[in-house]
């Protein structure tokens, strides 16, 4: 039983990595909270749904931006002091949330304003701490470092928007946001601890040019740019997230709790994937582990809409039997995510020159930001011709056949072998 959870060598080996993935685990819970605290402020401002999906507009154009930039800056600067500076930014904000809660000012365009500067700090923040892991521990052992970062993220999104729910409930807006500002002298700590990591190469500059040399250095990388472009393809076909408040309210019934349910399900998928990730250090053709666990997401989801294609509109009269394997099967996907941005992950970090780390992990903020957006974009459009369980299941079924199409025309990828990683 021991070799199938996760391996815990990271951690025993590298203290300064043990150190990083406790202050990420903590941010990851705080960062959680924040989000469920400031969706359910801003809708108790506004009592419109339109604000708070406003939100979401604010938090992701910066994220964007600075996470291009950020990842050139981590490639620039000394990437303990990126992440510092960043977490400085992020606690800053959430000193400034709890403030303005306390004394009750109750100004959406404030809480707009804080959303947009949490997530330009996080432009600089991951991009900075993703290019830390392969200075802290063996290039053997990146798989399971990143399985190890997927438990806790898988935990933090699983357990963070229940937490956060009740927090405000039981607590006020107040305690939630004084909370997370309080959990990020956890995070400088494990900060200032770590090593100074500075560039490598060259002297660079931080500018336009530095990251369109990041771009130039991907489009001459097909394995590397392959990790981002099978996920563009998992996210943009079958993105399920639009398409669950229908779900919940028509075919499997509930309403919001099931909506919950299923959100909870991707989430224990995840995390459950990383707690048993002991193989996946063993697994050595990582390119054909990437594009199988992406057709598995695809597949899972195309049974997904299965369930939902078969319990029609019964959920108009309350929950339906259907809720259970729906949910099954929703794990599943989060497992087999889950997977593929482990090995996704160790690509790219293993393969990637570090003085490019930096500006290729900026670029995969960008597509783990951007892709579901896109991808809840298509799938809210094509209800207007099909319901939402033929849009799973379709969406499916074509994210199996284009991962398959396309690792057919980069057979190199099906190929990468992680004892040479070659990019």
């Amino acid at each position: 039983m021991r070799k199938f959870l996760a391996d815990l060598t990271p951690l025993k080996e590298s203290p300064p990595f043990k150190r990083l993935w406790i202050g990420t685990a903590v941010s990851n819970a705080g960062s959680q909270l924040t989000v469920v605290a400031l969706s359910l402020e801003v809708y108790k401002i506004t009592q419109e749904s339109s604000y708070v999906g406003l939100l979401s507009a604010f938090s992701l154009v910066p994220l964007v931006i600075t996470g291009l930039f950020g990842g050139s800056v981590a490639d620039v600067h000394d990437r303990r002091s990126v992440a510092i500076f960043a977490s400085a930014g992020l606690w800053i904000s959430a000193v400034v949330l709890a403030v303005q809660a306390w004394i009750h000012l109750d100004n959406v365009w404030l809480l707009f304003a804080m959303a947009a500067v949490q997530s330009a700090a996080l432009g600089f923040n991951a991009p900075a701490r993703a290019a830390m892991i392969p200075l802290l521990v063996r290039p053997e052992l990146l798989a399971s470092a990143n399985a190890l970062n997927m438990i806790t993220f898988g935990l933090a999104t699983m357990v963070g928007p229940l937490l956060g729910g009740f927090l405000v409930a039981t607590l006020g807006f107040e305690w939630t946001y004084t909370i997370d500002a309080v959990t990020y002298f956890v995070v400088m700590w494990a900060l200032f601890r770590l090593p100074a990591m500075p560039p490598v190469g060259e002297p660079r500059k931080v500018g336009v040019a530095s990251v369109l040399e990041g771009f130039r250095f991907l489009g001459t990388r097909p394995n590397v740019r392959m990790t981002f472009i099978v996920d563009l393809i998992a996210m943009i076909t079958s993105q399920p997230r639009a398409l669950l408040p229908a779900i919940g309210a028509v075919m499997l019934g509930g309403g919001e709790s099931t909506v919950g349910i299923l959100l909870a399900a991707f989430a224990l998928g995840s995390f459950l994937a990383g707690l048993f990730s002991g193989p996946l250090n063993h697994v050595r053709r990582q390119g054909l582990a990437v594009v199988v666990s992406i057709m598995g997401w695809g597949a899972s989801l195309a049974a997904f809409g299965l369930m939902v294609v078969l319990a029609g509109d019964g959920g108009r009269a309350g929950v339906t039997g259907w809720l259970i394997p729906a949910a099954l099967f929703c794990a599943f996907a989060g497992v087999a995510d889950s997977i593929s941005a482990v090995f996704r992950s160790t690509i790219l970090q293993a393969a990637t020159p570090d003085e490019f780390r930096g500006r290729l992990q900026g670029v995969f903020i960008v597509v783990v930001a951007g892709g579901p957006r896109i991808g809840d974009m298509l799938a809210g459009g094509a209800t207007a011709w099909l319901r939402e369980g033929w849009v799973l299941l379709l969406g499916g079924v074509l994210c199996i056949v284009a991962t398959w199409a396309v690792s057919r025309m980069q057979r190199g990828f099906l190929l990468y072998d992680a004892r040479n990683p070659t990019p």
